[in-house]
């Protein structure tokens, strides 16, 4: 009897996982795991926990919720907690398991994670095979290797819109096959060295993990309320649910799929209609795609101050002026409105990210790396590649073909804000 294991990770669904459903296909047996791993809940060298306590309870009601689903297909799901390469081969020798399914990973500490992982699977005569399910398009299906990529977003973009197709939807298992259904335990905010918090209620939505909740609000924005008609109208909005999809956080925990979103927006198009604004949000997930492929392509060079053009940038140390931006409290009502927001809920609006991350590395000249490792230990919906892609770009040492994009924070809050209602809901 073929056992095998699929080991989850920011994968956290049943439907177009093509990782669960070759290892359903391929083998007998399917025990599927998600293991907490201790190095994402360590401080950061930039001095902020890697995992905040907003994500970190987001994951947890990810994984409840994809218990539930695993449990209605006749299995369940196995959560440990420590490091990959120790805790994954026990579970392979446990059940004499010979492959281990897993999600693609592009970006530098989770590519090493994936090799360490694979040397002691190997060690057992374990295979570990993995899928790429991050993505709007495939990497495969993209009109040039990975190497030769534009560095000019808009080049890549015309490009594979009109040489690459979407590939269809993998549809949920129908049923699988496990030796045992096993309780469901997962640790506490505590055990894994988070206090226990709540997400505001002035927050412009109350993000709950889980595939159940993404597809949720999936068919609230597009067939509902029909905001997605709207959305390049409203995309730049501050305050409420619907001025956006909001669909990040499940997007970046892969708790809905990017060809999900993709499929049912055809669907809405065909039904309802297609403009600008509908476009749009393909626009948007080609963004996303294009920081992926970028990670891929120069990988630990967006990490580093000079990024991927390997350009000198002058910034000063300021502790103090770190801590007022961080805390919300630079004197600027605009900025610090934003990271109110981003401290008590977890989440901001892409107009805030723009200019409160501009403020950092224009205004306050100050390393845009610690900007990206706070926002990193904050943000519900942190994805590595969009966070750092869009990082980098706004310090002007990634692929802003323009340089330093500099925002003036006043003529913003005028024109985003004009009325500060915004700003009057977060600040005293």
């Amino acid at each position: 009897m073929k056992t095998a294991i699929v080991w989850f990770k920011t994968d956290l669904r049943i439907t177009d996982n093509e990782t669960l459903v070759e290892a359903i296909l391929k083998n007998d047996q399917v025990i599927p795991v998600y293991c907490f791993d201790e190095s994402h809940f360590t401080i950061t060298t930039n001095g902020f926990q890697k995992t905040g306590a907003f994500r970190a309870q987001f994951i947890i009601e990810s994984l409840i919720d994809l218990d539930n689903s695993l449990r209605e297909l006749g299995s369940s799901l196995l959560v440990v907690k420590g490091k990959p390469e120790i805790e994954l081969p026990k579970i392979v020798e446990k059940y004499n398991a010979k492959r281990v399914y897993a999600k693609r990973e592009v970006a530098y500490e989770e590519k090493q994670t994936e090799a360490l992982v694979q040397t002691e699977l190997w060690k057992l005569q374990c295979e570990l095979l993995t899928f790429s399910t991050s993505t709007l398009y495939h990497a495969e299906d993209l009109p040039f290797s990975i190497k030769d990529i534009p560095d000019v977003f808009t080049n890549f973009r015309k490009k594979t819109e009109k040489e690459a197709v979407v590939r269809k939807v993998f549809e949920k298992p129908a049923g699988i096959n496990s030796p045992e259904i096993i309780d469901l335990r997962i640790p506490t905010l505590s055990e894994l060295g988070l206090n226990n918090t709540k997400i505001d209620n002035r927050a412009a939505i109350l993000f709950k993990g889980g595939e159940r909740e993404a597809t949720n609000r999936l068919n609230h924005y597009f067939f509902d309320s029909h905001a997605i008609a709207t959305y390049k109208e409203t995309r730049n909005g501050m305050v409420g649910a619907d001025y956006s999809s909001k669909l990040s956080a499940w997007l970046a925990l892969g708790c809905i799929s990017p060809k999900y979103i993709y499929q049912e927006l055809k669907k809405y198009e065909t039904l309802h209609t297609a403009n600008e604004s509908t476009y749009w949000l393909v626009f948007e997930l080609l963004w996303r795609d294009y920081f992926r492929f970028m990670m891929k392509k120069y990988q630990t060079k967006f990490f580093q101050k000079k990024g991927i053009q390997q350009k000198d940038v002058v910034m000063n140390a300021n502790k103090a002026q770190l801590d007022n931006w961080i805390n919300g409290t630079t004197g600027i009502d605009f900025v610090d409105a934003n990271m109110i927001e981003l401290k008590l809920t977890g989440f901001m609006s892409n107009r805030g990210r723009q200019n409160v991350a501009s403020y950092l590395c224009n205004d306050l000249n100050l390393d845009w790396r610690l900007g990206a490792s706070y926002f990193e230990q904050q943000l519900i919906d942190y994805d590595v590649c969009s966070n750092w892609g869009n990082w980098s770009y706004l310090a002007g040492v990634g692929n802003d073909p323009r340089g330093n994009r500099y925002f003036n924070i006043e003529k913003q809050s005028n024109d985003y804000d004009k009325t500060k209602v915004f700003r009057n809901l977060w600040l005293p």
